[in-house]
C-alpha cells in the first residue's frame, strides 16, 4: 500500500482562496481527507512558512438574557477553528518607473485588482501593469511561493492581507449618537459608515445595533465603487474583512518564518487601540470610570504617532519630535521618508490619533485638541488665518471660526475677506480661490504643538476659582471637586429635599424613602449649561424646555453614571419603542419598574435635568430625532411616547442630561424596620 502524500502548505494555501480565503478547521480536514493528527502537522508547518494562519473565532456574548445550561451553569459559546489563507506578497506602493523590481513585491495596478480598471476600456491606456505574468511580478510570485495562483486566487490573497487596499471604516461613525455618530463629515465622508464590530465579526448587540449591519446598502456600495472595487467584489467583502481583521490581529508577523503557532491555535485578541482614532480626555486626566471598557484610547499624552507595520499599529519612537514638526507647516520633516501629507513612511502608514477638537466641546474641557488652520503664499510659505504680517492682510476669519464650520461639514465651504480681495475656502479641496482672480492656494490644517512638559504642568495645575453663577447657588463649595464628583446628603428638612420628595411621591406613595442625595459634577454641569446655549441659539434664543425626570436602574451603574453621565449603550435601554437612545420618565412609578433590587432590598433612582426641547412621537428605528420637515436640517432635541400628553422621553444626545439627585428608598414600609435594625446593628 503507498503511503499517503501529505499537502504543502502552498497546497492548503490554494485550497483555501478558492474557498473564499478561509475554511473552519473540520472542514479543511474532510477536504484534505486528513485526521486530526496529520492535518495539525500539516498546518503547523504552513504556519512556520507563513502560509497558513489558524486562529479561534469567539462567537459574540449578545447582549440581554442568556440560556442557563445544565443546574444553574452559564455556558460561553465555544470557539471556532478557522484556517486563513496567508502571506507577506503586498503591492509595491512607489511610483511607475520609480522602484527596479527588487522590492519582492508585486508591480500591479491597484484598479486591476479590485477588477475594475476603467483607464483599460478608454482611449487613454492604464500606465499601471494589468500582467501577473510580467517579469518583476514572476520573481515577486516565486519569492513569496505564488507562481500556481490564478489572478482570482492572488486578487482574494491581496485583499485580505494588504493593509492598504480595503476601503477603511470611519471609526467616528462607530463613535457618538444620532445617525453619523461623531462624524462630523456625515455623507460625505469617503471612509465606509459600517458597524466595525459587524465586520470584525464581534458585535454583541447583534440586529438591536445601531450601526449598520449591511455593506450592500446604497450609501456603502457606493463608497466603494469609488474606491473602485467591481461589483463581482463588493458581495464578497464581509468575508474579506473578517479575514483581515483576523490576521491582521493575530501575533503574525510576516518579518519571521520562525514563529510557531500550533498546536495551540492562535485566539485573536481585540484591541481597542486597533479601531479608535480618539484619545480619551479623562484618562489623560486620571479619572475615566469606564477604564479597560472605554471606546476610547487611553494614553498619556493628547496625541499619539502610530506606524503600521508587522500587521499592526506600533507606536513611533520620539513621539514629541514627530509631534514638534507635524504642528508646524513650514517645517520640513526631520524623519526619512515621512510624508505628512500622504501619512506614510516610506511605504509605510502612519497614522496620528488625537483628543476630541476643541472647538467641539466647552472652554473648561482641557487636553482638547486647538487646531489651526493655514494657507500657502505665494512663498510656499504657510500663514495662519486672521494673523496680521507684513506682507499680507488679516483675514476675516480665524483658526477657530474655520474649525467650527469644518466640523459642522467638512464638506462645506466658506467665504471671506483679506484686505479687499473675496476668498472662499472649499473644506473637500483644501484650497483657497481668490473669487475675482481665480487663483488657488493650498490649505492645511494643523494641531497647536503641546509638550509633554506642559500636559504635566496641566496635569498638577489647581484648578481656577469658580466664576460666580458658573454652579447652582445651593451647591456644597466645600465639596467641589476638579474632576468627578460628590454626593451631597440632603437634610430630610431641607426645601430642597421636599421638592424631590413630592415629585417621586406623585405617582409613589408606597415606597419609603431612605435618603436622596445631590449629584456635585462641575464637569457634567458646565457640558449641560453649554448645551443648553447651543440649543436655545439653534431655536432662534427661544427658552429651551428643560424638565426634572426619572430614570430606575442598577445600583452597580451608580458610579459610572454620576461620574459620566447616562449613555444607553452602558446603562441599558428601557426598551427601544420610541428609539435607541436614554428613557427617561415623567412618573417615578413607570421608572420604578427598572429600579433593580438590590441584595439589602433596596432600589436605586436618578431624578435628572432634562433638556427636551423641541419633541416629536419617536419611532423604534430611530438612532436621533428627525428633521422637522424636509426642507431644513433643523431637527428636533428629543422623542416622546406622545406629542400631546408625553410621559416617556428618549434622548439621543448625553450633553442634554444632568443627573441631579440619587434617590435610594425601600418598596414596603415593613421593610423599614429591617433597615434600622441593620443600621443599628453596624453602629
Amino acid at each position: 500500500m503507498s503511503a499517503h502524500v501529505l499537502p504543502g502548505g502552498g497546497q492548503v494555501r490554494k485550497l483555501l482562496l478558492v474557498s473564499g480565503g478561509a475554511l473552519e478547521v473540520g472542514e479543511l480536514g474532510c477536504l484534505l481527507q486528513l485526521d486530526s493528527r496529520a492535518l495539525t502537522g500539516v498546518l503547523e508547518l504552513g504556519q512556520q512558512r507563513g502560509q497558513v494562519l489558524v486562529v479561534t473565532r469567539e462567537q459574540p456574548q449578545l447582549s440581554g438574557p442568556r440560556l442557563l445550561e445544565g443546574p444553574g451553569k452559564q455556558q460561553a459559546p465555544a470557539g471556532e477553528q478557522v484556517a486563513l489563507a496567508l502571506s507577506a506578497v503586498r503591492l509595491c506602493r512607489e511610483r511607475p518607473g520609480s522602484c527596479d523590481g527588487g522590492c519582492g513585491n508585486l508591480h500591479l495596478c491597484r484598479f486591476f485588482v479590485f477588477g475594475n480598471c476603467r483607464s483599460n476600456m478608454s482611449r487613454n491606456p492604464c500606465r499601471f501593469i494589468h500582467d501577473i505574468k510580467f517579469d518583476q511580478n514572476l520573481r515577486a510570485l516565486e519569492i513569496h511561493g505564488l507562481k500556481g495562483l490564478t489572478e482570482d486566487e492572488l486578487r482574494l490573497l491581496l485583499l485580505q492581507n494588504d493593509p492598504f487596499l480595503l476601503p477603511e471604516t470611519c471609526v467616528h461613525y462607530n463613535r457618538g449618537d444620532g445617525p453619523f455618530g461623531s462624524c462630523t463629515f456625515k455623507k460625505s465622508c469617503a471612509k465606509l459608515h459600517v458597524c466595525l464590530h459587524f465586520l470584525q465579526g464581534n458585535c454583541r448587540f447583534g440586529n438591536l445595533c445601531k450601526r449598520a449591519h449591511n455593506l450592500l446598502e446604497a450609501e456603502s456600495v457606493e463608497k466603494m465603487e469609488k474606491w473602485g472595487l467591481s461589483s463581482d467584489l463588493i458581495p464578497k467583502l464581509p468575508a474579506i474583512y473578517r479575514n483581515a481583521f483576523d490576521i491582521r490581529n493575530s501575533s503574525y508577523s510576516s518579518q519571521s518564518t520562525e514563529r510557531t503557532f500550533l498546536p495551540s491555535p492562535i485566539t485573536r485578541s481585540s484591541s481597542i487601540d486597533e479601531g479608535s482614532e480618539e484619545i480619551c480626555l479623562f484618562h489623560i486626566r486620571k479619572s475615566c470610570s469606564f477604564q479597560e471598557k472605554c471606546s476610547r484610547v487611553h494614553f498619556h499624552l493628547p496625541y499619539r504617532w502610530q506606524i503600521f507595520t508587522e500587521g499592526a499599529w506600533k507606536d513611533m519612537k520620539d513621539m514629541e519630535s514627530t509631534e514638534k514638526m507635524y504642528c508646524n507647516p513650514n517645517a520640513s520633516a526631520g524623519i526619512p521618508g515621512l510624508d505628512f501629507k500622504q501619512m506614510t513612511i516610506r511605504s509605510s502608514k502612519v497614522r496620528r490619533l488625537s483628543t476630541v477638537s476643541s472647538a467641539s466641546k466647552p472652554p473648561h474641557f482641557v487636553f482638547t485638541t486647538e487646531w489651526l488652520w493655514y494657507w500657502k503664499d505665494e512663498l510656499d510659505g504657510w500663514n495662519e488665518y486672521g494673523q496680521v504680517d507684513q506682507l499680507h492682510h488679516a483675514s476675516t476669519v480665524s483658526s477657530s471660526d474655520l474649525e467650527k464650520a469644518y466640523l459642522s461639514d467638512g464638506s462645506s465651504t466658506v467665504q471671506f475677506k483679506a484686505g479687499s480681495q473675496e476668498y472662499e475656502l472649499s473644506f473637500k479641496d483644501m484650497v483657497q480661490r481668490n473669487l475675482r482672480y481665480k487663483t488657488e492656494r493650498e490649505v492645511c490644517r494643523r494641531p497647536k504643538f503641546v509638550s509633554q512638559e506642559e500636559v504635566e504642568k496641566m496635569k498638577t495645575k489647581r484648578s481656577e476659582p469658580l466664576q460666580e453663577g458658573s454652579i447652582p447657588s445651593y451647591w456644597d463649595k466645600s465639596l467641589l471637586t476638579e474632576v468627578g464628583y460628590k454626593l451631597v446628603r440632603l437634610a430630610d428638612s431641607s426645601e430642597e429635599y421636599k421638592k424631590v420628595q413630592t415629585l417621586f411621591q406623585r405617582t409613589l406613595i408606597k415606597p419609603v424613602i431612605l435618603s436622596i442625595e445631590r449629584i456635585q459634577n462641575q464637569s457634567l454641569w458646565e457640558v449641560y449649561q453649554w448645551q443648553k446655549e447651543q440649543i436655545k441659539k439653534s431655536n432662534d434664543g427661544k427658552v429651551v424646555d428643560e424638565r426634572h425626570l426619572f430614570h430606575g436602574t442598577d445600583e452597580k451603574l451608580v458610579d459610572s453614571i454620576c461620574h459620566d453621565n447616562f449613555d444607553w449603550r452602558i446603562c441599558g435601554a428601557h426598551g427601544t419603542a420610541y428609539g435607541k437612545g436614554s428613557y427617561f420618565a415623567r412618573d417615578a412609578s413607570y421608572s420604578h419598574n427598572y429600579s433593580k433590587l438590590t441584595n439589602s432590598d433596596t432600589r436605586i433612582m436618578f431624578v435628572a435635568r432634562v433638556l427636551v426641547g423641541d419633541f416629536v412621537r419617536g419611532k423604534n428605528n430611530y438612532l436621533r430625532p428627525p428633521n422637522k420637515n424636509s426642507q431644513t436640517t433643523s431637527a428636533y432635541n428629543s422623542c416622546v411616547d406622545s406629542e400631546s400628553n408625553p410621559s416617556i422621553f428618549v434622548v439621543f444626545e448625553r450633553h442634554q442630561i444632568y443627573p441631579e439627585y440619587l434617590i435610594k428608598y425601600m418598596d414596603k414600609p415593613s421593610a423599614l424596620n429591617n433597615w434600622g435594625s441593620m443600621r443599628s446593628g453596624l453602629n
